[in-house]
């Protein structure tokens, strides 16, 4: 309840006050107390506006007391900041950024009231009362309404709050304005006044109670005596490396917030020496301090600019990427004739490139591309000869070295290859050039999507010379589906995207590659909840309900959800919003996610009963969360645009009956699933929903579709089937649960030998049975990253053996026709996990031949020979995503805590008397 966290998170606060601040029961009392300030940090993460609003109150009152004098209440803020964990150090930066976005809309709201009265005026001030009320709890909103009205009437007081959100406004000065203003305000004959409070509230968060241009001073001096070994560092708890990095990160936080507090030439003199030290991320914090805050440096630091700019070029020429990225921006920040500067930093840097040196090639990589996109007028032309005879011709289309076949699908940053680094840069050079020219009059864009589409295909070995290992691949390919997505972010390269090449996007996210999956995942989610990307893309998470890993599925929904709301609310805020419904309004997406499930390379045979299911879970996924609430009856809405789409064809294949017969019974299963679950849908639409004409054609006239795609049999069995069980999370690193591909059978016995041999018939018993299991194997722990894991299409219960330490020997086996998410995958020598894993992790190889071979992620059909399949192939045939083979090694950090995990007994499938048998070798 919120009273019992209140009075909790005060009674905490108190505590930390006493007892670490005043130090009232000496030090080791007060270490034993110190986890109190990350703790209640924490709470800032919370949902409830109630809990963050409380945070921000707290840490003004008590874990940095704004009624401090400057220098010690900089000194409480410098030493927090250093000895807080990362989350609360992210809760802390973000409050900053909420109150800082606060402040922009109150100063957004005051230039609004200096413009003449208009209608348009009125509906923007409209939208903004509601964006400042939706910060706060409970009548928020009359209360907000009336402070804009009494706003309005006095113009005093409106000066006042200009000067309260001025840059240059001091903490004391804030104080008085404060003071002031709720003096205005208050009610003598009213005690206790819910208006004057909330308005006292809002005045304190987007106040400078703690920063001004004195406070920025103090926390440079208290750097400095880090640096110099003056300072208290030893005494506070902190270590002076761990000191400096800290306030440079702080520093750093508030130049975005507090910009001109830092215009002084004592704190740019610091900042200066902090360039110059060996530590690679004080001198990439100070850089960007320079770019956020130096806009006067030019004309009123001129000493300061001639130090700055020889150490800016020597950054973006021989720094490290992050501090060449900074450097460039620095540059065309802050300087007038930032032309000629860039001009001497491109010059150089494009004849010298060569790709023999890779790791020489990485840093001038990050300068060319940004420089490209920040200057296309100038660098756009001269950036094409670099991006036509070297980008692609020598760097991307050769393969120069040897990857390691160590059969791991991912490796740590320090293990990756230099040049595998140049080529992901490459591909990052090409996007930021082409987004800064925001055009395709060359048809450079054109070429460089094919060039991307074609690294997807070939599942990041762009060259099919099998000389790149699968670590490398896997950085490959999501630096592919990264930059497709980049691209789709502006509007004229998001227009020549053709659906085929959004497809091949959308599967990253079903990648074989957990760490692929999961950064993929958060990159579309950043730019979703910015608005950034066509809401088409938000269909990409309904694939996120193959992913095995219930920790993967569980960040999809809420992603989701994130995103809904965050739409929803953008379009009652903002009443022109409702000119761009097709792009807004989140139930718009369920055209976009028929129309990419229909053409899911897993979904082959529209009538196959475990195919359509898993297409039902995908729908259910997305849908789910679209029906929480049935907002402007949008149940019958989405209802309606599934009928609709059954009356269009598919515009990717419009004279092809297999693809509009999988279109329609994708339709059908969503209006299956929405008349189940919603007894509003069957109301009248309120709206008749607009088509996407890029993916269905205009509605023919006399064309009626009247076909039930799915039988009655098939829309029960879909309705009523039992649901997947959900399992404990066991471990990262899964293969991919596969559309049409039966999931492993969770099971219990007795203990079998340590070698298992299996060789049994598939019944039919257990096929039905199979897919009614959950696609999430976190308790038979096959390790997805650590050498080819299969999916098994079906098994019976067996007997299992609880597996601690093991090893499997691949060496020995041989692999069937197996299938996993469509795609073939050869058995390689066992290889280790990914020394990023969670502790937890557990491995073990299970194999099984499939049933029938499917088609490939990413790939047309290949008509598979009749007959048997090659049962002994060679460990070095060429990689291809899709099929994995689970091997574990001793080094796997996941087999160290395996003690609960279970080898299933597996039966052939094939029903021929001459299946070889599958030897499996656990050893100790």
């Amino acid at each position: 309840k919120w009273r019992v966290r209140k009075e909790a998170m005060m009674g905490l606060a108190q505590l930390y006050k006493k007892y670490c601040l005043h130090a009232e029961a000496g030090k080791d009392a007060a270490e034993k107390v110190s986890w109190i300030k990350d703790k209640l940090l924490h709470i800032y993460y919370q949902n409830s506006i109630d809990d963050k609003l409380l945070v921000e109150k707290i840490f003004a009152q008590y874990l940095v007391p704004h009624n401090l004098e400057t220098e010690e209440r900089m000194k409480c803020l410098y030493y927090l900041y250093a000895s807080l964990d990362p989350n609360a150090v992210k809760a802390l930066n973000e409050m900053w950024k909420c109150q800082n976005m606060l402040r922009s809309h109150v100063r957004e709201l005051l230039d609004l009231h200096k413009q003449p009265t208009s209608e348009a005026n009125s509906a923007a001030m409209f939208g903004k009362l509601m964006t400042i009320a939706s910060k706060y709890p409970g009548k928020a909103q009359d209360f907000v309404k009336k402070f804009n009205q009494v706003l309005g009437d006095d113009e005093k007081l409106r000066s006042q709050l200009e000067l309260l959100i001025s840059p240059t406004c001091s903490c004391k000065q804030a104080d008085v304005c404060v003071r002031e203003i709720a003096r205005k305000l208050a009610n003598p004959k009213q005690p206790t006044n819910p208006f004057l409070e909330m308005v006292k509230f809002l005045l304190e968060r987007i106040a400078p109670v703690h920063i001004d241009s004195e406070a920025i001073s103090a926390l440079v001096k208290l750097m400095n005596k880090s640096i110099e070994g003056t300072a208290d560092d030893e005494e506070e708890g902190v270590s002076p490396d761990t000191a400096i990095r800290a306030g440079l990160e702080l520093l750093k936080v508030l130049s975005f917030t507090h910009p001109t507090s830092f215009h002084s030439a004592e704190t740019y003199e610091s900042l200066l020496q902090c360039l110059r030290m060996e530590d690679d991320k004080v001198a990439e914090a100070a850089i960007q301090i320079f770019r956020n805050t130096g806009h006067k440096i030019e004309t009123d630091l001129p000493q300061i600019r001639s130090t700055l700019i020889p150490i800016l070029h020597q950054k973006a020429k021989r720094g490290t990427p992050h501090q060449a990225k900074q450097a460039v921006h620095c540059i065309h920040a802050i300087f007038s004739n930032k032309e000629v500067q860039l001009a001497q930093i491109f010059e150089p840097l494009s004849r010298s490139l060569n790709a023999d040196v890779p790791e020489q090639l990485i840093t001038p990589l990050v300068s060319l591309g940004h420089i490209s996109m920040l200057a296309p007028d100038q660098f756009a032309s001269p950036m094409k000869s670099v991006v036509a005879n070297f980008i692609v011709k020598d760097l991307l289309m050769n393969d120069r070295s040897t990857g390691e076949k160590n059969g791991k699908l991912w490796s740590p940053d320090e293990e990756v290859s230099p040049e595998v680094l140049a080529k992901v840069q490459a591909i990052k050079l090409l996007v930021r050039w082409l987004l800064g020219m925001k055009n395709n009059q060359s048809k450079s864009a054109n070429s460089t999507l094919r060039l991307l589409s074609a690294m997807l295909v070939s599942e990041g070995d762009l060259t099919e010379q099998k000389r790149i290992s699968k670590s490398d691949m896997s950085r490959l390919r999501l630096a592919a589906g990264s930059a497709i997505m980049k691209l789709a972010q502006e509007p004229c390269y998001h227009e020549i995207i053709t659906p085929e090449q959004f497809q091949l996007c959308a599967l990253v996210i079903n990648d074989e590659c957990y760490q692929v999956r999961q950064i993929f995942a958060q990159k579309l989610h950043k730019a979703l909840v910015k608005l950034l990307l066509p809401l088409e893309y938000m269909a990409i998470f309904a694939l996120c309900a193959k992913d095995p890993v219930k920790e993967r599925r569980a960040h999809a929904r809420q992603c989701l959800l994130k995103n809904i709301s965050i739409r929803r609310e953008y379009i009652k805020q903002n009443p022109m919003a409702n000119e761009k419904l097709l792009s807004l309004l989140p139930e718009y997406v369920v055209p976009y996610m028929i129309h990419l499930l229909a053409h899911d390379p897993d979904f082959t045979k529209p009538q196959d009963v475990d195919q359509l299911r898993d297409v039902k879970e995908c729908l259910w996924f997305m849908l789910e969360v679209l029906m929480t609430k049935n907002e402007n009856n949008s149940h019958a809405f989405m209802k309606k645009m599934a009928e609709n789409i059954k009356l269009t064809r598919d515009a990717q294949s419009p004279d092809e009956p297999k693809a509009n017969e999988k279109l329609y019974t994708v339709c059908d299963i969503a209006l299956c699933v929405i008349n189940s679950k919603s007894a509003m849908c069957n109301a009248d639409s309120p709206k008749d929903p607009v088509l996407p004409t890029k993916f269905f054609t205009q509605p023919e006239k006399d064309f009626c579709n009247d076909r039930n795609y799915i039988s009655e049999e098939t829309r029960v069995l879909l309705l009523t089937g039992k649901p997947k069980p959900t399992a404990v999370l066991g471990t990262v690193n899964k293969p991919l649960s596969a559309t049409g591909r039966r999931p492993y059978i969770r099971t219990t016995g007795s203990e079998t030998g340590s070698n298992i041999s299996v060789n049994s018939e598939l019944s039919s018993s257990t096929g039905n049975r199979s897919r009614e299991q959950s696609s999430d194997i976190s308790e038979t722990g096959v390790s997805e990253n650590d050498e080819n894991p299969v999916r098994i299409i079906s098994v019976t219960p067996a007997k299992t053996e609880p597996v601690k330490n093991k090893e499997i020997n691949s060496d020995q086996a041989t692999q069937g026709n197996s299938t996993e998410r469509g795609k073939k995958r050869t058995a390689t020598a066992s290889g280790t996990e990914n020394i990023h894993q969670k502790p937890e992790e557990k491995s073990v190889d299970e194999t099984g031949p499939s049933l029938a071979a499917k088609t490939r992620r990413g790939r047309p059909t290949k008509p598979e020979p009749q007959g048997t399949t090659a049962k002994n192939e060679e460990t070095n045939k060429p990689p291809v995503r899709g099929r994995k083979r689970a091997a574990v090694s001793q080094e796997s950090p996941g087999s160290l805590e395996a003690g609960n995990a279970k080898a299933p007994k597996q039966q052939d499938t094939a029903k021929k008397p001459a299946a070889a048998q599958r030897q499996i070798d656990l050893q100790r």
